[in-house]
């Protein structure tokens, strides 16, 4: 017990010398392994017959003098009178043995435990000191610590967490800001190299041949090539509407990433790509009389 503070263990001694009814210095020698002065006798005269039969018999410390050199002590006895199991009587004899340094206690049924070399009968033969052999642990004795301790941590986490998510300012602005200016440049570029003047006004007795809608008309006019015009005009642009009207309730899925959204890209890329197959069908591939022809043979039959 040399790990101990002096406080905690005088504390520990007084209440059991309270429990026992015995003197706290008594107690306190006992705890710290080393011999018990035997106290003087107290007066005859000043104890009274009423306080002999008051005063608790004094039980025998768990501990008894077996640890020094005394007869071997009996568990079972022990824990049966002061209610503590066998094997941790057992252990704290073993600690107190080899915290004082003193032989290693025997106990009833068991053979001796073998006594560490005392220092002085080595430093006495002139050899050196050999240290006190460290008792064996029991079989089935495991050690545990009863007390740890646990780093605090923090009550507010001051760490971000990551997200896919940004702010419209400037991320998305900055973006669109960007496409605009190159938007611009690209028609401003377009516009000088290529003419596109007023056409003269229009003669019902003279039509061109092809007469064209216009580009954003062509898919629909390339249809009444090959359906009726209750069928080109009215069903298939019907269904088109229809089925990019119904995307939001079809696809519900709240995602931003274009690889999550694989269903609202396919089908907007089914519509996208067959008006612009329509579209340039018409605008190149219709010659005179709305006839196929290839433009690289016979030129472009459309005025942009």
């Amino acid at each position: 017990m040399a790990d101990i503070p002096e406080h905690i263990l005088r504390r520990s001694a007084e209440a059991r010398a309270k429990r026992d009814g015995r003197d706290v210095e008594e107690v306190l020698a006992e705890m710290k392994g080393e011999p018990v002065a035997a106290a003087p006798p107290a007066p005859a005269a000043e104890e009274t017959p009423a306080a002999a039969a008051a005063a608790p018999a004094a039980a025998p410390d768990p501990a008894p003098a077996a640890s020094n050199g005394g007869t071997s002590r009996d568990l079972a006895a022990e824990a049966a009178q002061f209610g503590v199991p066998a094997d941790l009587l057992r252990r704290g004899a073993m600690a107190r043995a080899k915290a004082t340094g003193s032989p290693s206690p025997a106990f009833a049924g068991e053979g001796a435990a073998p006594a560490a070399v005392p220092v002085a009968a080595a430093a006495s033969g002139g050899g050196v000191a050999a240290p006190p052999a460290a008792p064996a642990i029991p079989e089935g004795v495991r050690t545990q610590r009863l007390l740890t301790v646990v780093k605090a941590g923090a009550i507010q986490k001051v760490k971000t967490e990551p997200h896919d998510k940004v702010s419209t300012w400037p991320h998305l602005v900055a973006i669109e800001f960007v496409a605009l200016i190159a938007c611009t440049a690209a028609l401003i570029v377009f516009s000088a190299f290529v003419d596109a003047p007023l056409l003269e006004f229009a003669n019902f007795n003279e039509q061109p041949n092809p007469s064209k809608a216009p580009w954003y008309f062509l898919g629909l006019q390339e249809l009444l090539a090959y359906f009726d015009p209750q069928v080109a005009g009215v069903i298939i642009p019907g269904f088109g509407l229809l089925g990019i009207a119904i995307i939001p309730y079809v696809d519900r899925n709240p995602a931003v990433r274009p690889s999550d959204r694989k269903l609202a890209i396919m089908i907007f890329s089914f519509f996208f790509f067959a008006s612009a197959i329509l579209t340039i069908y018409g605008s190149f591939f219709r010659g005179p009389g709305f006839n196929f022809t290839f433009p690289w043979s016979e030129g472009v039959f459309f005025d942009f």
